[in-house]
């Protein structure tokens, strides 16, 4: 699955990279910008593939997004369901309270009198007087009590019932907002699918001469793994940069997580799972996780996110290079970070 971001992203990757690699700064003016100059097919590449890229990241917010709403929603029928079972507990109560009070309402009606003054009057002696009192006041406490209990049941019931409507109409708003979110994944998955198609066409437009160019070196010049890993600094983001560069010369490939082939989010994903850390899935998430690190105090292994959107993401390898899946066509590499406007960065 891929997102909308991502597929932005890949084109505006691919464009930098285009460009970096042919040694331009702008591109020549053409009556055609799908011409069959190298130099016009492979910008018509790179635009195709950076909006792909920015769809496939947004489609795996998008994702994440939805399995927040999911399991939102999943709370709030279990709250739904405990809210109603109280309800119905307290409606028991009430009525086993309402008999009682029903025959103290109709006494009451009908001028039962159980006071004390009324069993002086009909006593016939003291000791009948006594026992009239005993007797009042044993009724009086228990109806008393009665009483109360069935007040207490009452208002139980009520703000159980209020409680219940509430927590089921957050569950129905939950409900129909997870499935508005399923909507726009499905739409946001077919238009990925259709930019897809579009970036396959033009890349297999190519020459093999041109894809030669687009895929470039794997590593800056006077640059190699083991130079970039002499100076590591023990930790979990020197070990999943360690893991990254393996997958040097793996195809970038939408939604991939590895183990041999990766999107830019993919690949930070699967680089940090190798020590036992899990990141979020998209570059948008991956620049909101972690903690923050300013541009002036990066170490290897730090996260790194790319332009204003977010929709590029990947993984300081010192000296000002990140190792990336970078984009369709371009194989897992080291590249300047220079190469794409700074967003953010992140320690994991």
């Amino acid at each position: 699955m891929f997102s909308a971001p991502a597929r932005r992203a890949v084109r505006t990757a691919l464009a930098a990279c285009v460009l970096l690699i042919l040694g331009l700064t702008s591109a020549p003016a053409v009556a055609d910008p799908i011409g069959d100059s190298p130099t016009a097919k492979l910008e018509h590449l790179a635009d195709l593939s950076r909006r792909s890229e920015q769809a496939n990241e947004a489609l795996h917010q998008a994702g994440i997004d939805l399995d927040a709403r999911i399991a939102e929603q999943h709370e709030l029928d279990a709250r739904a369901a405990a809210d109603h079972d109280t309800l119905a507990a307290a409606q028991v109560e009430v009525a086993r309270f309402k008999p009682t009070v029903d025959k103290l309402a109709q006494a009451n009606y009908r001028g039962s009198r159980t006071n004390r003054l009324f069993a002086v009057m009909v006593s016939d002696s003291p000791q009948q007087l006594l026992d009239q009192m005993v007797m009042l006041d044993v009724l009086g406490a228990q109806t008393d009590r009665e009483i109360e209990g069935f007040r207490r049941a009452t208002d139980a019931a009520a703000a159980a019932a209020s409680a219940s409507r509430k927590s089921a109409e957050a569950a129905r708003v939950a409900a129909e907002q997870a499935q508005a979110l399923r909507d726009d994944l499905q739409r946001q998955e077919t238009e990925l699918e259709s930019q897809i198609a579009a970036v396959l066409d033009a890349f297999d437009n190519l020459s093999d001469e041109e894809k030669s160019i687009l895929a470039g070196t794997p590593f800056p010049p006077g640059l190699d793994a083991d130079r970039i890993m002499e100076h590591l600094i023990p930790g979990n983001g020197a070990g999943a940069l360690r893991a990254a560069l393996t997958r040097i010369g793996d195809p970038y490939v939408w939604g991939a997580t590895g183990p041999d082939q990766f999107d830019c989010s993919g690949l930070v994903v699967w680089a940090y799972q190798q020590v036992g850390k899990t990141v979020p899935r998209s570059s948008q998430a991956q620049a909101q996780g972690g903690t923050p690190v300013s541009r002036d105090n990066l170490q290897p292994g730090d996260v790194i996110i790319f332009y204003n959107d977010a929709s590029h993401v990947g993984i300081y390898a010192g000296d000002g290079n990140i190792v990336h899946a970078s984009t369709f066509g371009v194989p897992v590499k080291v590249q300047a970070m220079d190469s794409f406007p700074f967003h953010s960065a992140r320690r994991y």
